[in-house]
């Protein structure tokens, strides 16, 4: 059975009856039409209540769903001919983080996509999408490839943080999300990153260096899990809804901050709600802003400029909102 959250249950409860009407129609030959549109009705209006008004913490929770789309979920319906490419050329391959090319549209594209998983042998084999040092060479070796071949770079981010155990530190873990990171503001190709879910760290900006920033509505970006935040600052990992009120890492706030450069929007109650509907939502803003940056894009130098201004000036705005004006006398 699908996971609920405390905050869904009562939509699932109406849910589940609409499924028992709808298979008492079909095995008792009565109609419950007017019954089953009546509580689709209250399944709407409550989804709108409900989600209109969720807390941090509780988006927080929405950003870490168990159905929620990951990035091999989408990849087949964004994408076309993709072609999976393993390996770092170093020490081996990082399920964590998933790697090719593919068409988008009619363009040749590299894909780079943290990737969690479903079960508890997917999620074992993929990491939990905790990339190690492999995973963000890897990821590196495919920028590379696309800044030779002039190929726009799309990447996905959903990971709670890059792996910290000590086989990673041992190959280098801060060396690759560096090299990466560095690599990101060097590539002369345009690269569009999106979080599709959890972005978490260093872990995630590793792959986030981008000509456009995009989150889906419902995802979240931050530098620490709430839960670590809490335990750092207080010795208490179970205040981690305090710390998602304080630490600003919903889209609305980070799109204020310049972090991000828009919010994509998702089906009503979440992406996890209609996989088909999340990727439409998707691909249109993919579409958009790929062409933006393409068409201001003048040369590769003006490309690479943007990119590292972009950078720059994240934060600016915040600080000039909360510094106070000087409106005269002495």
């Amino acid at each position: 059975m699908e996971a609920v959250f405390e905050f869904e249950k009562p939509i699932a409860a109406l849910e589940r009856r609409i499924a028992e009407l709808r298979a008492m129609s079909q095995t008792d030959n009565v109609n419950f039409q007017s019954e089953i549109k009546g509580l689709e009705g209250k399944v709407h209006a409550l989804i709108d209540e409900i989600y209109g008004t969720l807390s941090p913490w509780q988006r927080v929770q929405l950003s870490r769903h168990p159905g929620r789309p990951y990035a091999l979920d989408y990849i087949p319906l964004l994408f076309s001919e993709f072609t999976e490419l393993h390996g770092d050329r170093h020490f081996g391959d990082d399920p964590a983080i998933v790697c090719g090319l593919a068409r988008f549209g009619k363009t040749p594209v590299a894909i780079i996509a943290q990737q969690k998983g479903r079960n508890t042998k997917q999620k074992v084999e993929r990491n939990f999408g905790m990339g190690k040092p492999e995973g963000y060479r890897k990821s590196e070796r495919i920028m590379e490839l696309a800044h030779r071949f002039h190929l726009p770079i799309f990447t996905f981010i959903d990971t709670p943080g890059a792996f910290p155990g000590m086989d990673a530190e041992e190959r280098g873990q801060s060396e690759a999300i560096a090299s990466a990171i560095e690599k990101m503001f060097e590539i002369e190709s345009p690269i569009i990153a999106t979080v599709i879910g959890e972005g978490g760290s260093g872990g995630a900006l590793a792959i986030g260096v981008a000509d456009r920033v995009l989150m889906q509505a419902y995802s979240t970006y931050s530098v620490i899990s709430p839960e670590s935040c809490a335990s750092i600052l207080w010795s208490d990992s179970s205040r981690q809804e305090q710390a998602a009120q304080i630490m600003k890492m919903l889209p609305e706030d980070l799109l204020r901050l310049g972090v991000v450069d828009a919010i994509i929007p998702e089906p009503k109650g979440g992406a996890h709600r209609s996989l088909e509907e999340a990727a439409t939502l998707l691909k249109k803003h993919l579409t958009k802003h790929l062409g933006e940056v393409l068409k201001s894009a003048k040369t590769p130098e003006t490309l690479i400029k943007s990119r590292f201004e972009k950078f720059r000036r994240i934060g600016q705005s915040a600080i000039r909102e909360a510094t106070p004006t000087k409106t005269g006398g002495r």
